[in-house]
């Protein structure tokens, strides 16, 4: 038993006492609250409450000093977790307080921070404006001074002959002393501004917008170009007031189109103006927008300026600017073509003629290509000889030499006389408009007619001399050598005649015989020199491609340092490979041959998206329906020289009709490449070198893709290869063999049949595995097999003419007296291109 056993606590009553009881209620074992009753009120304590510093401080302090005064079903471990969630409670309590007490003064420090950064705002605001009215004030107050100090000079000047009017002069003094002490108060309060506007920008101690723009002490300060400019300015104003300057009139090239800020930059003009310009025209441009020419036009002529109209394509004017005068020409050698028929001997002859064995190095006998060669004669005469291939894929090639060339040497076979390619160079050499000399070669066969050559060449209007004709024409054998001399001595004569002459002292002018890409010297093109001399280093432009000459090869191999007229040289240094017959200039820079280049490459795909673009939309429809039904061979084809690729191309477009064709993937010279393979590749297209061979990663791409390589130095193979291969894509032909008739006699029904006729085979024969036609009055009216062909009772193959038989058509009874049968049987026929 403790001391206070029975007692109770000091200041606790019991539950029934009225001064003062403790309650507790209770839900689900935990407590809610406590109720406090006292005398005078009565106080509900919440379950979080304040912090306290113990368990049995919390409980003495509470007036429970002993667990046998405690309320019932509370334990000591209950009683003090309630004690701390209390002291808890009231510490969280108090940080809040404490925090929104601390936001409430940021918050007040805030708005106090805003309010006077406003206000100073506002003054410095209102001071600017003070400093500017004051510098308004002063400038109009030094206006007045300077117009009453001229008032004074005038009235001073003119006070000596002014004596009988002086009396009104002095009548209105009374009218300028009120004037006077209005402008003295003006310039005081003027000063008082000023230097109160000075004092407050001593104080304000920053600069701003309104005092940099009124252009205040402490603003931003004058450039020495504006300084240069007012010095100027006061230094004509004191020698006797500003003279305008004198408006400058330039010549302002203008080209399609052109950019504003360039536009401006021609006419020395300020961009600002231009735009400002064209924005009064009703044009919302910015300087780095393009404008045309019409309406730059305009705007130069508004401005006082010439316009000098110019187009992209003056980029070529360089090359047209030289003229030749008639004492700068000299005599050249004369540029001879060889042309003629496939296998009538001109590169023998022409091989007999520079004693060289150039037929020895053609694949299969025959030219691919176009050689160039010099030969000098005994009399020392310097020749210059073209030789052309004869084969047809080769028609566009033989046009380039014709247009390259002085002299036509027409070569004719004596033993086979005018085949079609003779016909073909003889047309090239009438739209060349070049002297023609005919070589009857062969001359030395036992089968040589070189009578009916002359007879045959007046039918394409080729008359020679023995004809009558002026056309000379010699007999000539490039195996015995007989006529050889003659022919030379023919040639001189006409070069001759015709006086060729060109100026060795000018920039070069040439054109490409041939080109190819070679792997280790890049691309190389034949050149055949017409004007001036090209030289080691020069800069070119050739078609689309330019360079600088890095070497220079003749026919003989030998490295040369210059080429002159009529010579015939390989040239190294492009960029690229040009086309056979691109013109080759000398240009002065190299700047200028980009600048070309990239004009004619920009001109040409202009005009192949031209080309494709001038279709409409039901022509585009039209020609895709068509491609529907035309099957295609898609091909790759590299070759060894340029003009041997446009040869094969062409050939390939030739091949096909309006159910196949040959479409060419890609065509170029050098080595077959990976690229090339990969096209191939993504196109199921072989693959066909001519005169080249794959790389070896090539033909490793080619192993492991399955993609068919074809190797190829003779132009008649590919071509019957690809005609063979573009065969195999036409389907078999199917035709129709009548092989007999039969007449319908009398129409039977037998069971488990249906409807059989009683025929009479009038002519051939009726085979089961056959075709019919059932014909009444001429007319079909049926197409289809036969079910049954019966000879008496037996099932037979075939009935022959004039035997009769039962027939029973495959799904069709409608079968009547008198009808006639036609029997055919169809058969495939393989096509091929012609």
């Amino acid at each position: 038993m403790s001391d206070n056993d029975g007692k109770k606590p000091l200041g606790v009553r019991g539950a029934g006492s009225r001064p003062g009881n403790v309650k507790q209620s209770f839900s689900h074992g935990r407590t809610k609250n406590v109720v406090v009753e006292t005398k005078r009120k009565r106080v509900v304590v919440p379950k979080p409450a304040a912090a306290a510093t113990g368990a049995a401080g919390s409980a003495t302090s509470s007036g429970i000093t002993s667990a046998s005064k405690r309320p019932a079903g509370i334990s000591d471990a209950e009683l003090e977790r309630r004690m701390k969630a209390l002291a808890a409670a009231r510490a969280r309590e108090a940080d809040d307080a404490a925090q929104r007490e601390a936001d409430e003064k940021a918050r007040e420090e805030e708005r106090n921070r805003r309010r006077e950064e406003a206000e100073a705002k506002e003054r410095e605001q209102r001071e600017a404006e003070e400093k500017a009215r004051a510098k308004v004030e002063e400038e109009e107050r030094q206006k007045r001074a300077t117009e009453q100090a001229a008032l004074k000079a005038a009235a001073s000047a003119a006070e000596p002959d002014a004596a009988p009017v002086a009396a009104p002069s002095r009548a209105p003094a009374s009218k300028v002393a009120p004037v006077a002490r209005k402008r003295e108060e003006d310039d005081q309060q003027t000063r008082r501004g000023k230097a109160r506007g000075t004092d407050d920008a001593r104080r304000s101690g920053k600069l701003t917008l309104n005092q940099a723009l009124a252009g205040g002490e402490g603003g931003r300060p004058k450039s020495m170009a504006a300084m240069k400019r007012k010095q100027e300015r006061a230094r004509q104003k004191a020698m006797g007031g500003l003279q305008e300057r004198e408006k400058i009139v330039r010549d302002v090239q203008l080209p399609e189109t052109i950019v504003v800020s360039e536009l401006a930059n021609r006419m020395a003009e300020r961009v600002g103006d231009v735009v400002k310009a064209l924005m009064q025209s009703g044009m919302m441009v910015t300087q780095n927008q393009s404008i045309d020419a019409d309406t730059a036009e305009l705007i130069i002529e508004e401005f006082g300026h010439r316009v000098v109209r110019v187009s992209d394509s003056d980029v070529e004017d360089v090359i047209d600017t030289i003229q030749d005068k008639p004492e700068d020409l000299t005599p050249r050698p004369p540029v001879i073509t060889i042309m003629g028929h496939v296998d009538h001997g001109k590169t023998s002859l022409l091989d007999a003629i520079r004693d060289a064995k150039v037929v020895a190095g053609e694949a299969g006998g025959i030219t691919q290509h176009i050689g160039a060669y010099q030969v000098k004669t005994d009399s020392g005469a310097m020749l210059t000889f073209l030789d052309t291939p004869g084969h047809a894929a080769f028609t566009s090639m033989r046009a380039r030499g014709a247009q390259v060339t002085d002299i036509v040497v027409l070569v004719v076979a004596a033993d086979d006389a005018v085949m079609p390619q003779t016909i073909e160079a003889i047309n090239h050499a009438k739209a060349a408009k070049v002297p023609m000399i005919v070589a009857i070669n062969k001359i030395d066969k036992y089968e040589a007619n070189p009578q009916k050559v002359r007879t045959d060449l007046l039918q394409h209007e080729v008359i020679v001399e023995q004809m009558s004709g002026d056309v000379q024409d010699v007999e000539v054998s490039a195996v015995t050598g007989q006529g050889l001399d003659e022919l030379l001595e023919a040639i001189a004569l006409q070069a001759e005649i015709l006086e060729l002459k060109a100026n060795p002292n000018r920039a070069a002018e040439g054109a490409v015989i041939e080109a190819q890409l070679d792997v280790g010297r890049g691309p190389v093109a034949t050149v055949l020199v017409k004007k001036g001399t090209l030289r080691q280093g020069d800069v070119f432009v050739v078609g689309e491609q330019y360079g600088r000459v890095r070497a220079l090869i003749n026919d003989r191999g030998e490295r040369i340092k210059e080429a002159g007229p009529s010579v015939p040289v390989e040239v190294l240094g492009l960029n690229g490979t040009p086309e056979a017959g691109d013109v080759l200039n000398v240009v002065e820079t190299e700047a200028q041959a980009r600048e070309i280049a990239e004009y004619r490459a920009n001109a040409s795909k202009e005009k192949r998206a031209a080309v494709g673009a001038g279709t409409t939309l039901e022509q585009l429809l039209a020609k895709a329906k068509e491609d529907e039904n035309v099957k295609e061979l898609p091909i790759v084809v590299k070759a060894d020289v340029q003009g041997s690729a446009e040869a094969i191309v062409q050939a390939m477009e030739k091949i096909g009709n309006s159910e196949v064709r040959v479409r060419v993937l890609h065509s170029g010279v050098g080595a077959i490449t990976e690229s090339d393979i990969g096209l191939a590749e993504a196109s199921g297209a072989p693959v066909f070198g001519f005169n080249v061979r794959a790389n070896a990663p090539a033909r490793n791409t080619a192993n492991q893709k399955g993609v068919e390589i074809r190797y190829y130095s003779v132009i008649y193979d590919l071509v019957d290869d690809v005609k063979a291969a573009a065969s195999g894509l036409l389907g078999n032909e199917i035709r129709e063999k009548f092989i007999g008739y039969a007449k319908i006699k009398e129409v039977f029904k037998v069971t488990g049949i249906g409807r059989v006729a009683g025929c009479l085979v009038t002519e051939g024969v009726a085979r089961r595995s056959s075709g019919v036609r059932l014909l009444r009055d001429d007319v079909v009216v049926h197409e289809g097999t036969l079910k049954t062909l019966k000879r008496f009772k037996d099932d037979v193959n075939e009935v022959q003419s004039g035997q009769e038989c039962g027939m029973a058509f495959e799904n069709y009874d409608d079968i009547r007296p008198d009808d006639v049968i036609e029997i055919f049987e169809r058969e495939e026929v393989v096509r091929t291109l012609a």
